[in-house]
């Protein structure tokens, strides 16, 4: 058994049913990505739009992929034909472009929005008052090509686990606020949070979905 295969035996074996592992192939050759296809993986996530177009092109067609970067409104044309579920909505004037854009595609786009989780002022993400802005803004029910899904999140990069323990149980409380809540094109049923590294933390915290990049595919 080859390393990428070992790897994902060993994941599926530590997470639950129900949660959904993403693998992040950012910088990882096709080849890598057709040997994870192999092992069963149909959820593949890239940072970058014009990585993710590249390798589609060679990747069986039931793939699901997923874009889980930082994405630029002037990129969503480019994978508008096909994205299975965008993790990074961070913006009101984003949510309009997917839906522009999926609509050309006669296509329903999924969107997890990005809440800004951690102590660094590198990562992207809404906080709560941005987040309700964009869930009770009264036009949000025009844009029938986009569906929220739920919320992505990404802990601090700290070797200091009770922090990281604590940003994703305030977001899991987030997401369990807004289930309780009716908005327009909206059901929260993906909490996407955990990593390489803090995965099983995310989990014990309630994830729904994972994203693991180099504990499959070995660090870049």
């Amino acid at each position: 058994m080859n390393d990428v295969a070992a790897n994902i035996s060993k994941i599926k074996q530590q997470i639950p049913a129900g949660v959904i592992l993403v693998a992040v192939s950012k910088t990882k050759p096709v080849e890598l990505l057709q040997e994870a296809y192999k092992c069963g993986i149909r959820d593949f996530g890239e940072n970058k739009v014009q990585e993710l177009c590249t390798k589609q092109a060679f990747m069986p067609t039931d793939v699901q992929w997923h874009l889980i970067g930082h994405l630029q409104t002037n990129k969503v044309k480019y994978i508008a034909p096909f994205i299975y579920l965008i993790h990074s909505v961070d913006s009101w004037k984003l949510l309009q472009e997917i839906n522009k854009q999926a609509a050309k595609h006669n296509r329903v786009v999924n969107c997890l929005l990005q809440i800004y989780i951690a102590s660094e002022e590198t990562k992207f993400g809404l906080d709560k008052q941005e987040l309700m802005e964009i869930l009770t803004n009264s036009e949000l029910q025009s844009l029938k090509h986009i569906r929220i899904l739920g919320l992505m999140g990404m802990a601090s990069n700290t070797s200091d686990e009770s922090i990281i323990q604590r940003e994703f149980k305030n977001l899991k409380q987030l997401f369990d606020e807004l289930k309780h809540q009716s908005f327009a094109q909206t059901s929260m049923e993906i909490l996407s949070m955990g990593m390489s590294g803090d995965y099983a933390l995310a989990i014990a915290e309630g994830s729904t979905m994972i994203r693991v990049g180099s504990s499959i595919f070995g660090s870049r």
